[in-house]
């Protein structure tokens, strides 16, 4: 057998160096293995480390969103609010805290809530919530509410139901404050309907109802008697106090009318329904003619003045004409002398 080096057979030197390459190899295959899993790794790592980047990105993104639909919402007193089905559940934005008056972060119960609602408010919600829901639809409701802390104010809630295989599973919306649409709404109204001297309906209104008067129905014109004389000589201010006495008193008189309204500058209409015989103007005429003759006491003043009515009954004659018949009829009361009643023939 021939003799390899250091006198090994030279069949064991191959095979060493054979198991020495493989080794070598081994090694080698083994080294580019792991150059590998640490280019993967750290490639990973990288991906992991933006997609945390990516992650506070968006969360920090969220939150700046947040803040922002906070403000607005605060800004415009409006709130988003959820309820779930059939537990009850609530949950909501700061605004509806804000409006609702609740500590932001609390957990408001439904029935708490409810109690925020004044009675007839409450009442209508439910109602209207109840039937929402079993139509599985969405209503729009403006309402009235107190605040935990005494805040009255108008709300508007709007809602939607979700529903999974037909089934209601909660119920959602805005609800926004809109105390200060109400009362511009309501002053507009106001302003619209009625003259602002004498709080009585004004000639737009008294108008409306004279064309839906009915043939059982009457109609008395009062002019007041000495305000001209009142107003010229102490003045406007005096003048328009004697006004707002004399609405006073015809308002009282005429608790049970259908209508009081002031017409022009001194004049005033009265409509009172159900009174075909004109029993009921004539003494209501007769009570208005009292009324006016008390003496006004203003500042170190003691003013007089008085009233004259005419009266006219529907009967089968028209709105307009109806009008002009108690007109006729005033002029005919201020002709004999003032402070009288007078009546116009039946149509």
């Amino acid at each position: 057998m021939r003799a390899g080096p250091l006198g090994l057979p030279l069949a064991a030197v191959h095979l060493a160096h054979r198991v020495m390459d493989a080794a070598a190899i081994r090694q080698a295959s083994d080294a580019a293995i792991i150059r590998g899993l640490r280019a993967e790794s750290a490639a990973r790592a990288e991906i992991v480390r933006a997609q945390a980047a990516l992650i506070r990105s968006q969360a920090d993104a969220l939150a700046h969103d947040r803040t922002v639909f906070e403000q607005a919402s605060s800004a415009a007193q409006i709130g988003l609010w959820e309820c779930d089905l059939p537990s009850e559940t609530l949950r909501w934005s700061g605004g509806v805290y804000d409006i609702f008056e609740f500590p932001r972060g609390s957990v408001p119960t439904r029935s708490e809530t409810l109690d925020c609602y004044t009675e007839d408010a409450r009442r209508t919600l439910v109602a209207v919530r109840a039937d929402a829901i079993a139509r599985q639809s969405s209503f729009a409701l403006d309402t009235e509410i107190v605040g935990r802390r005494g805040g009255r104010r108008w709300i508007r809630i709007t809602a939607t139901v979700e529903c999974r295989n037909r089934v209601p599973v909660r119920i959602f919306g805005l609800k926004q404050d809109i105390t200060v649409e109400k009362l511009h709404a309501d002053r507009t109204r106001y302003l619209a309907e009625f003259d602002v001297m004498t709080g009585l309906a004004n000639r737009a209104v008294f108008q409306s109802h004279l064309e839906n008067v009915r043939a059982s129905d009457g109609l008395l014109l009062v002019d007041l008697d000495g305000f001209k004389g009142i107003n010229d000589t102490h003045g406007h201010p005096v003048g328009d106090a004697c006004l707002r006495e004399a609405a006073r008193r015809l308002g009282e008189t005429c608790r049970d009318a259908d209508l009081v309204a002031r017409i022009g500058g001194d004049e005033f209409a009265v409509l009172i329904r159900d009174d075909p015989e004109g029993v009921l103007c004539e003494a209501l005429g007769q009570r208005i003619v009292a009324a006016m003759r008390a003496p006004l006491t203003h500042g170190s003043e003691c003013l007089r003045f008085g009233a004259s009515v005419g009266i006219a009954q529907m009967g089968h004659s028209t709105p307009a004409d109806l009008f002009l018949r108690a007109d006729a009829a005033l002029y005919a009361a201020k002709a004999a002398g003032r402070g009288t009643v007078r009546i116009a023939a039946r149509a």
